[in-house]
């Protein structure tokens, strides 16, 4: 019981760093154009990413879940040690301002924690299965390309929207921030997707101390509901410094950028969540960003910003396992 508890804890904790970590992204390009204030920003951002936590499926879930494949004494344990691992990394990373992932640290504490509870024959290391992720490997491949591909989609419709805009008055090209109000709001929705059902996977297969989350029954609508409310209200609680750090730090643009960045997570995060890969939204919000910097001109780009971020994410994996084996070290002692 002492267990489990610390595995619903650690999943709803998991939701709220989500939230603090990943679901600011959204946010950020809106504030890069002073749209509006921070306050009506984050209200806006809540509202979306809430609805799109209520209106995920389970495919990301399914494969979060089915990257470890223990017994079922070790399976709440591990759970709880991975969700401990990526909320303690994130949350140290992100109090200096640096928009790391969760869900790369859960990756890595799963991993790490499945090594320790059995060895590398119950992770499930995978790969991809047609356009479908399976594995440590296929997460880690899809988070990879996620960037390269968000930065190419931005940069892509960036040079378009120029195109498009280029004769309009001034004037008209204002209305292009009703146009981000509704970019940031899909990015929202998509992460509210995408992010809510790492956290819902997690918390019913603990809950229900069942192997899978097919045993366990799916996710039920009180598992469902709040993690999509704590999530939505991270984002506001927590979020400031990383939507400051996205927003100001990475690339100096205009509406037309932003839009384009925006317009590019959107899609990118949503394919993501149809095929069942658990993106990070920080990799690819920041990415997009950057694309649509470097196709306007490169010097709009502070890549010292850029690299710092990187790094963050590089170290984000191997940390969180190490620190998901040592968790689940502690937590197998506990009768």
């Amino acid at each position: 019981m002492i267990v489990t508890a610390i595995g619903v804890a650690g999943a709803l904790a998991l939701a709220a760093l989500l939230g603090v970590s990943d679901a600011p992204n959204a946010a950020a390009a809106l504030l890069a154009a002073r749209t509006g204030s921070y306050r009506a920003v984050a209200a806006w951002s809540l509202a979306w990413h809430v609805a799109g936590g209520l209106l995920a499926g389970v495919a990301v879930a399914r494969t979060v879940v089915g990257i470890v494949h223990v017994g079922a004494a070790s399976t709440v344990p591990v759970l709880a040690a991975a969700s401990l691992a990526a909320v303690g990394f994130t949350w140290a990373t992100t109090r200096r301002g640096l928009p790391t992932s969760a869900s790369v640290g859960l990756v890595g504490g799963l991993a790490g924690a499945g090594l320790a509870a059995g060895g590398a024959r119950d992770v499930q290391w995978g790969g991809l299965a047609g356009i479908r992720p399976v594995g440590v490997l296929g997460v880690l491949i899809g988070i990879l390309l996620a960037p390269f591909l968000a930065a190419a989609a931005a940069g892509i419709v960036d040079q378009l929207t120029r195109r498009a805009t280029y004769h309009l008055p001034r004037a008209a090209r204002r209305e292009l921030h009703g146009g981000l109000w509704l970019a940031s709001a899909a990015v929202a929705v998509a992460d509210g997707t995408n992010d809510g059902q790492k956290a819902m996977g997690l918390l019913a297969v603990v809950v229900s101390g069942a192997g899978s989350l097919d045993a366990a029954g799916g996710i039920a609508p009180w598992e469902r509901v709040s993690c999509a409310l704590i999530l939505g209200a991270f984002t506001v609680i927590g979020g400031r410094r990383v939507v400051a750090r996205v927003s100001h730090g990475l690339a100096r643009g205009g509406a037309v950028d932003d839009l384009a960045a925006q317009c590019a997570s959107a899609g990118v995060i949503l394919a993501a969540a149809a095929v069942g890969l658990p993106l990070s939204t920080s990799t690819v919000v920041t990415s997009s960003m950057v694309g649509a910097g470097v196709s306007a001109r490169r010097r709009h780009v502070r890549w010292a910003g850029a690299v710092q971020i990187f790094v963050a994410w590089v170290l984000t994996v191997p940390a969180c396992a190490v620190a998901g084996a040592g968790v689940f070290e502690v937590l197998r002692r506990i009768p």
